[in-house]
């Protein structure tokens, strides 16, 4: 299993203090906050994609970029990336550059997104908020997989005889979660393309997760990908923790109790029997998470959001010694124990590159000399079969070729 962290990236003021950090100063506290996770042993950071205050992340892959070059193991993706109000075109280009870059240290998760406002900013409407899902990641998983892609939808113009670049790490495409907190289409969605299913499961009972999970699993077998065991499962989740549960709940009740998102609602109590929020000892984030297994089957991925509702850099830095620590270490052993051999270990680029090329030599894309127009040759790598007719740049079918 992979263990790791989410950030919303929100900016909100501290209530102990009053104070409100600069969006300079949030973005240097989450790059920061980010090494660390690796610094104690954590496998995975995630950052949301936002376009309105308070949160600052607009340019997710710029910022997992950068921490790219300042870590070295750590799996950097998106919780979540607008696969909606984005362009499939762009973010096939952008994350195969982060691919690139992080030496395959790249995934991401694609969701729908749940602020209405931004899509008629980015010129879409939301009442076509899951048509545009499915069209759009249809287009994107085959800028992936085709040197060359004709297309034509409903929401964006046509592509004629068009190559995505770079071309995947390794010829094997991002990892891809399709995010979800409330859509069964879109648990139908990753099912369907054998792709993984990620439950915030944050805001709600277990039972609500557990359905669409359930009918994740239950597709995926359909679908001819596995059994349901082997579908690729991943789980949020939140916590805080001190030595003494008293501790934990006296210290964080304030950031609760007036957190945008959760604040003003429901007591600390109530929202922590039932939802997963655990403020506690680390031995009760321990027994709590540990039981997920029971509840959604084996899983593959918990990211912890533990940046959030004001808390200050020292006390997140403090979270994440807890987590990598004192709580992860023996989760990892609880969740490991008895977990079947047919369940798939977290993917990887490794291992999806072993799984497609066995022992074998990866694909290294080569273009074929052109002069940047598609004009002048045929195909455009070395390495494709089939080269694309003269002038297909000009709308002639084009050959299509697996990557």
């Amino acid at each position: 299993m992979q263990f790791g962290i989410m950030s919303v990236s929100d900016i909100t003021q501290d209530p102990t203090t009053g104070y409100t950090p600069t969006e300079a100063e949030r973005i240097r506290d989450t790059l920061t906050i980010a090494k660390h996770a690796e610094e104690v042993g954590l496998d995975v950071f995630a950052i949301g994609e936002h376009h309105n205050p308070p949160f600052w992340s607009s340019s997710p892959t710029t910022t997992l970029a950068y921490i790219a070059a300042q870590t070295e193991r750590l799996v950097l993706s998106t919780s979540t990336t607008l696969i909606t109000t984005n362009d499939p075109v762009k973010i096939a280009e952008d994350f195969a550059v982060l691919q690139h870059v992080s030496n395959g240290r790249t995934d991401l998760m694609l969701g729908r997104g749940n602020t209405g406002p931004v899509y008629p900013w980015f010129g879409q409407d939301i009442r076509q908020g899951l048509p545009l899902a499915i069209e759009n990641y249809n287009l994107l998983h085959r800028l992936w997989r085709e040197d060359v892609v004709d297309w034509s939808g409903q929401f964006r113009s046509p592509l004629e005889s068009f190559t995505s670049t770079p071309r995947p790490l390794d010829g094997v495409p991002p990892f891809v979660w399709h995010g979800s907190i409330r859509t069964p289409e879109i648990a139908e969605q990753a099912a369907y393309y054998g792709d993984g299913f990620f439950a915030n499961n944050i805001f709600w009972p277990k039972e609500h997760y557990q359905r669409l999970i359930g009918l994740y699993r239950q597709r995926y077998a359909h679908y001819g990908h596995g059994t349901p065991e082997q579908a690729i499962v991943g789980l949020g989740g939140q916590f805080f923790a001190r030595t003494k549960s008293q501790d934990a709940v006296a210290e964080f009740r304030p950031y609760f109790d007036n957190a945008p998102v959760y604040g003003h609602g429901p007591s600390l109590e109530d929202f922590t029997e039932m939802t997963p929020l655990t403020v506690g000892s680390p031995q009760q984030v321990i027994d709590r998470y540990a039981s997920m297994r029971e509840t959604f089957g084996d899983y593959q991925r918990q990211l912890f959001l533990v940046d959030h509702a004001g808390l200050p850099l020292k006390i997140v830095l403090e979270q994440l010694d807890i987590l990598g620590g004192e709580i992860v270490p023996v989760l990892r052993k609880e969740l490991a124990r008895d977990r079947p051999a047919e369940v798939p270990d977290a993917p990887t680029h490794e291992l999806l590159v072993r799984a497609a090329y066995g022992d074998g030599p990866a694909r290294q894309a080569r273009p074929n000399a052109n002069r940047g127009d598609n004009l002048t040759v045929g195909s455009p790598y070395q390495d494709t079969v089939d080269a694309a007719p003269q002038g297909a740049a000009f709308g002639a079918a084009a050959a299509r070729t697996g990557a």
